[in-house]
């Protein structure tokens, strides 16, 4: 499906818990016609000890939304 949706746009959501939020879409994903839209959906997510992150923890990540939920602003 054809969207008018692009990486960088600033989108209004207009369904969903972030409902009036006016934000940029950093990812169009086109197969499941989702967005991942800054500071929407977000959700905390552990993170296992690394070597990179050797105590783990927890981080903050905005989860994908259908292309539905928003409109360009």
């Amino acid at each position: 499906m054809k969207s008018e949706i692009k990486k960088n746009d600033m989108v209004k959501v207009i369904a969903g818990d972030d409902k009036g939020k006016v934000a940029k879409v950093l990812a169009v994903l086109p197969k499941t016609s989702q967005v991942v839209v800054e500071g929407c959906k977000v959700v905390k997510k552990a993170i296992k000890p690394t070597d990179d992150n050797p105590k783990g923890g927890f981080i903050h990540k905005e989860k994908p939304m259908h292309i539905s939920n928003v409109k360009k602003a």
